[in-house]
């Protein structure tokens, strides 16, 4: 293989850990912007980081009593989530696109959105790929929110189950336990994703298994990549603080972000308990060794047999006919 070749199989990728300011979308958008411009130090093509990052993890709801009906107190922490949201169309995501296009890099980020293509007033669970022209390529909203999440956050659709080149990669991403449900990954392995994001608001039960077992099924290359939240990151007089803080946890989240290679092996070991960016070298000529023997959407596949529909159309409760 030519030197040419060789550099054109290699990417270089960074994880980045962190906690948000949390339920502030100015300040979390401002340090998601400062590990940015770290990345580009290091070189970095394309930047990931965690699950709802922006503004924040909704990790009050399971703590608070967060499922009794017409509560005023979880109205009220649910209108200011709200207000904190993430609206696209806003300008909101602008800084981190110029940082983008100025770095040439790449970014998965995942946000809270509240979109206003479906009113206004629900958020969505939302992971947002930007291109290293700066230019937002997808959004994609979580199809169905877990369990608590369930009571802040609406149900997504698959318009975001796309893949994206870049470099020699075509890359794809997922929310938390989206990455569980065997036909979102194949939504993704069937358009020749080699290089998938998988999103987490962080820890290691999250993450030390799947990653690996992604690896192995698709024989991809697999980003986890989770944030953090202590204690201290909750601010001072954030409602319901005394309750979340009565457990005196150590972590509400722990992090876990890691990198697996296509054979399942760790390139980034999960990383615990701190804040950081993680770098790594990826070759793509390892994909295409451990494609020899299993490619799922390829040679291994028998669509004869067993075939994937999935729907990528936006939802809208409203058709406009003017």
């Amino acid at each position: 293989m030519n030197s040419a070749t060789r550099s054109a199989d290699l990417l270089k990728v960074g994880l980045v850990q962190m906690a948000p300011v949390w339920l502030d979308r100015a300040r979390t958008l401002d340090k998601v912007a400062a590990w940015l411009a770290e990345a580009a130090a290091q070189q970095c093509q394309l930047v990931t980081f965690g699950e709802a990052l922006v503004p924040g993890y909704p990790f009050w709801v399971e703590l608070t009593d967060g499922a009794r009906f017409n509560s005023a107190a979880q109205k009220t922490m649910y209108s200011h989530y709200l207000d904190q949201g993430v609206v696209i169309e806003r300008g909101d995501l602008d800084s981190v696109a110029g940082l983008c296009r100025q770095h040439r890099m790449a970014c998965y980020l995942g946000v809270m959105e509240r979109a206003p293509d479906r009113g206004g007033h629900s958020l969505y669970c939302t992971l947002v790929y930007i291109d290293q022209d700066g230019v937002i390529r997808s959004v994609h909203r979580k199809l169905q929110p877990t369990y608590e999440e369930r009571l802040v956050w609406a149900a997504g659709d698959g318009h975001g189950l796309v893949v994206h080149d870049l470099g020699a990669f075509k890359v794809g991403g997922l929310n938390c336990y989206e990455n569980w449900l065997p036909l979102a990954r194949s939504a993704l392995y069937g358009q020749g994703e080699d290089l998938h994001v998988s999103v987490w608001p962080g820890g290691l039960h999250n993450t030390q298994d799947l990653t690996r077992f992604i690896a192995q099924e698709s024989r991809s290359y697999v980003i986890a990549v989770s944030g953090l939240m202590r204690p201290q990151d909750i601010p001072e007089g954030t409602q319901f603080r005394d309750q979340m803080l009565a457990d005196d946890k150590p972590f509400f989240a722990n992090g876990g972000s890691a990198l697996a290679a296509p054979d399942g092996s760790w390139v980034i070991e999960p990383q615990i308990g701190v804040e950081g960016l993680f770098c790594a070298e990826i070759d793509h000529g390892r994909v295409r060794e451990e494609r020899q023997n299993l490619d799922l959407a390829g040679h291994y596949s028998r669509p004869d047999v067993t075939r994937l529909s999935v729907n990528r159309a936006r939802q809208h409760t409203v058709r406009f006919e003017d």
